[in-house]
């Protein structure tokens, strides 16, 4: 998805306002991604590119995105051929979205309000693309101390249930502040 910036606004804003032109949505986490100005990328002009990426929940909006703006998805092993040097632009956002998610909390933007551990390691492991050690992983978690454990269960994937959480947003900028490192 693209666009062309207009005489009066930023970057950000042009950004902002193609994401929530092609797709309806506003308010999602979005981040500058590289500028691409290679003179010979576009056979037709002279065009310089700075792409975003955007980290969309898509339980919350896989419907309105097929059904408004005919929207695909398509897994990162197997997405079509894209033109000029926009699988290099992908390869790269692929790149920023793993070291972010290792050093950043943005992977909670794309869980529900309460999840499971289970949701937030196969998560990880969607990002990374790679299997995560069960209990290495809970137990890294848990040593950050920014979830809050729920008293509450989730229990259709097991009779016993799997306790459900919350990111604790508030706990986290206050580490932060402290000099608090988030890796995973």
């Amino acid at each position: 998805m693209g666009g062309f910036m207009k005489k009066d606004e930023t970057l950000d804003e042009a950004a902002i306002r193609v994401l929530h032109n092609l797709t309806g949505i506003r308010n999602i986490y979005m981040e500058q991604l590289y500028a691409f100005s290679n003179t010979e990328r576009d056979p037709v002009e002279r065009t310089i590119s700075v792409p975003y990426y955007a980290l969309i929940n898509i339980q919350e909006h896989n419907e309105e995105l097929n059904e408004e703006h005919s929207a695909q998805w398509f897994s990162l092993k197997d997405f079509p051929r894209l033109i000029f040097d926009h699988n290099e632009m992908v390869g790269r956002a692929i790149r920023r979205l793993r070291y972010r998610a290792s050093i950043m909390p943005i992977g909670f933007e794309l869980l529900p309000e309460k999840f499971t551990m289970r949701q937030l390691r196969k998560l990880y492991e969607a990002i990374m693309d790679q299997s995560l050690d069960k209990r290495n992983f809970i137990n890294k978690v848990n040593s950050l101390d920014i979830l809050m454990k729920l008293e509450e269960k989730e229990t259709e994937g097991s009779k016993k249930g799997s306790y459900l959480y919350r990111f604790d947003k508030d706990k986290y900028d206050s580490k932060i502040v402290e000099g608090f490192q988030f890796k995973i």
